[in-house]
């Protein structure tokens, strides 16, 4: 943001449901921080290796190299203080300590940019996003388009029959939704095309 200047650090905070382009933005920040010649650090939770165990990667394949780290804290072992852009990717595996972490860096003069799901599968408020939310100067809410009916989405539908909050996955396990077609849980529909068992030879 170009209202900011000299040391002061600030968080910036994209959220939204998956499929709405979150990482493409934070990596769109990220690339225009390195054309202003600014030190850019990114990180990314070690359980997300969906498309990379090294980058963070857009639903649309748009990659930035990034360090990759078991936990919040871990962030702070692994970050070069030169740096003073900081990324921070899928925020939702990270837990509370990500609040304390980020405001640790902004305090200490970086702009730090998190990216991350704002509600879980069930349409509650995801850990640690809500407290970002509170502590960030910047807030950008992206929507995808509803897998059902085409309209704005908000929600992340899980295709997948789990009790765990967190089930890593992409196209085939999740699908976007507006607030009308999300059904809070597992899809019911979706969990019938699941569970049918596959027709026996001359079964009609």
């Amino acid at each position: 943001m170009d209202i900011f200047t000299g040391q002061a650090g600030w968080i910036e905070v994209v959220c939204g449901p998956m499929f709405s382009g979150k990482s493409e933005e934070l990596i769109r920040r990220l690339r225009r921080a390195r054309i202003a010649r600014k030190r850019v650090q990114v990180f990314k939770p070690t359980i997300d290796d969906r498309y990379s165990a090294t980058e963070i990667v857009s639903h649309g394949d748009q990659r930035l190299p990034s360090d990759v780290v078991s936990s919040a804290k871990e962030i702070l072992e692994k970050l070069d203080w030169r740096a003073q852009v900081i990324g921070v990717d899928e925020s939702n595996f990270f837990g509370p300590d990500l609040v304390d972490i980020a405001t640790q860096l902004a305090d200490s003069g970086k702009q730090v940019i998190i990216a991350g799901l704002d509600t879980d599968y069930l349409g509650r408020p995801f850990t640690p996003m809500p407290d970002l939310l509170c502590i960030a100067e910047s807030i950008t809410k992206t929507l995808a388009i509803c897998m059902r009916c085409g309209h704005p989405a908000k929600h992340t539908q899980r295709l997948v029959e789990s009790s765990e909050l967190i089930v890593v996955g992409a196209t085939g396990m999740y699908e976007a939704r507006c607030r009308r077609c999300f059904e809070p849980g597992v899809s019911k529909q979706e969990v019938m095309d699941f569970a049918r068992p596959p027709k026996a030879a001359g079964q009609g």
